[in-house]
């Protein structure tokens, strides 16, 4: 099997700059990552991480290019990418807090597990069949994230908070994307609730999901990460393995030395 380095990148971005007023935010960012990689993405508050996913999902204007497997994808509306694919989570969790667990999972999986009205009115068991088979795939997402059963019939706001994050990536994952972007995954969690993270990204990276992953939590990332690009005021500061980027005196001045 090719490893993951010599595979053609599934997202690539090409110089992309934002900017707020007179505020820039990002300047000539560009990174790219592979099937069954993933890309840690670190640097301090207000460094920029967050406005690269806006730029990338066309969320904020933006200069630059976005490519997904080679096809250039700047254009295309922030909806119309998550429908190709590009899916991300936020650094709050987001879900719909009036639905059950079950429920949210399943109106992620509608557009390809509903039925039709004629079907609904004239063939009402195979819109049971239908729903059945919507019900079955959504529980086993929620299960392959560790989402316990007993919770499915909660709100997800009576469920705990590091259960409440992972359901957060359940959703964006869906049935699988083309490739995953993390906003802080690990913010507000620790202990077993952070050791279970890292079990459901490693099982992602494992199934050759491409994640792209900023977060602050150096341990996960300096464990989980194959590559990390790392940002200091909007600008690339360095980029490499894990082991490069420790090693690295100007991020160490900038960033990791200071670190708690």
């Amino acid at each position: 099997m090719m490893a993951a380095q010599q595979k053609p990148p599934i997202l690539r971005v090409e110089g992309l700059g934002v900017r707020y007023g007179a505020l820039t935010a990002l300047a000539e960012m560009s990174w790219s990552v592979r099937e069954g990689e993933i890309l840690g993405i670190i640097g301090p508050n207000g460094a920029g991480k967050s406005s690269c996913f806006a730029a990338l999902t066309n969320s904020v204007s933006h200069a630059g290019d976005v490519y997904l497997a080679g096809e250039a994808v700047s254009s295309l509306a922030t909806n119309e990418l998550a429908k190709r694919g590009v899916r991300r989570t936020f650094q709050q969790n987001s879900f719909f807090g009036e639905l059950t667990v079950l429920e949210n999972m399943l109106s992620v999986l509608v557009e390809n597990h509903s039925a039709s009205l004629a079907t609904s009115v004239f063939m009402p068991w195979r819109q049971m069949a239908i729903r059945e088979r919507g019900i079955a795939i959504a529980e086993a997402v929620l299960e392959r994230f560790g989402i316990p059963l007993t919770y499915y019939d909660r709100l997800p706001g009576e469920i705990p908070y590091g259960a409440q994050r992972l359901l957060s990536i359940a959703l964006a994952y869906g049935e699988g994307p083309r490739v995953l972007l993390l906003d802080e995954p690990a913010a507000g969690i620790g202990g077993t609730d952070m050791q279970h993270l890292l079990d459901v990204l490693l099982d992602l990276k494992r199934t050759g999901t491409p994640l792209v992953v900023i977060e602050h939590h150096m341990d996960l990332i300096m464990t989980i990460a194959d590559r990390i690009v790392v940002i200091e005021t909007g600008r690339l500061l360095a980029e490499g393995t894990p082991a490069e980027i420790q090693a690295n005196p100007a991020v160490l001045d900038a960033y990791l030395g200071h670190a708690e």
